[in-house]
């Protein structure tokens, strides 16, 4: 096998999303899950950062992973990938100067791309769904991350929840994201292809699309008419290696029977309940935690 270097991988990832065909990535977690994908033919692949959160603190997808620990985790899979690798670089771990050093760390991983959303993160103990930050802010985290970029082939790529705020101001987002520099727009809560239009008439670079199951938007050949050209179809490798681990220790301990569901595992085993009393101890806006 001939090994492609970082820069023709991010090259190929261009021009995945310069051609006119949608593309499902492949959620990888590890260096064999990332050869594996690229021997069963998919030409992309994601790291999630909720995946990343659960192997590296097995803790639930709440901001706590640094930086640091991401990277080590995405530099694992970009050394064994000979496919392209998006990274999930949430809000970029903080503001427009922490967004350039993460795409600093990040391109020396070997990624080909990376998101960064618009989401405030961490979230405040009173934010009851995902909050948006300032338009000009979200832009601005955009310019400094096409600056900090050594390489003009690594893709920056915008990502808005549009699910959470209104066609209106999801357009002016995305407008101001696109004329910011994005190589691509990645939208979170498309409801169905007529909602995608309506979000994605005006923008010119192509779409990424964040579909959790939603079975009104699995028509790949209007996905690929819609510009659309890659779709992440969640993380369901990993939650099926979690499920397969804790069948093999309840066989190999012998308490078979002791059968658990998935959203169980992740309750019992990311401690969810200790995260929601210690936010209700040292996030509560008001409370005194002496």
């Amino acid at each position: 096998m001939i090994e492609r270097s970082h820069h023709e991988l991010r090259k190929a990832f261009g021009d995945l999303l310069k051609g006119n065909v949608c593309m499902f990535a492949a959620s990888v977690f590890d260096p064999i899950s990332v050869r594996m994908a690229g021997d069963l033919g998919f030409e992309v692949a994601i790291q999630g950062g909720s995946v990343a959160s659960l192997q590296v603190l097995g803790a639930p997808d709440i901001a706590l992973l640094t930086l640091d620990e991401y990277v080590e985790q995405v530099s694992r899979v970009g050394r064994a990938s000979q496919i392209p690798i998006i990274a999930d670089a949430d809000h970029g771990y903080g503001n427009a100067l922490n967004v350039m050093r993460t795409v600093t760390e990040l391109q020396k991983a070997g990624v080909a791309a990376l998101t960064l959303e618009d989401t405030h993160l961490p979230a405040r103990y009173d934010e009851q769904a995902p909050v948006l930050i300032e338009q000009e802010e979200a832009a601005s985290k955009i310019y400094a991350a096409r600056f900090a970029r050594s390489d003009d082939a690594l893709s920056i790529i915008a990502r808005s929840n549009v699910a959470v705020t209104t066609l209106e101001d999801s357009i002016a987002r995305t407008t101001a994201y696109e004329k910011a520099g994005a190589d691509a727009i990645c939208l979170v809560g498309v409801k169905d292809f007529d909602h995608l239009h309506a979000l994605t008439a005006h923008l010119r670079v192509p779409i990424m699309l964040i579909n959790y199951a939603n079975p009104a938007l699995s028509d790949i050949e209007k996905l690929s008419a819609a510009n659309v050209r890659i779709v992440i179809n969640g993380h369901a490798p990993y939650l099926a290696a979690i499920e397969a681990t804790y069948a093999a220790l309840c066989e190999q301990s012998g308490t078979e029977g002791n059968e658990r569901s998935l959203p169980e595992l992740l309750a019992r085993y990311t401690l969810s309940d200790n995260y929601r009393e210690w936010a209700e101890i040292y996030l509560k806006s008001g409370r005194d935690s002496n």
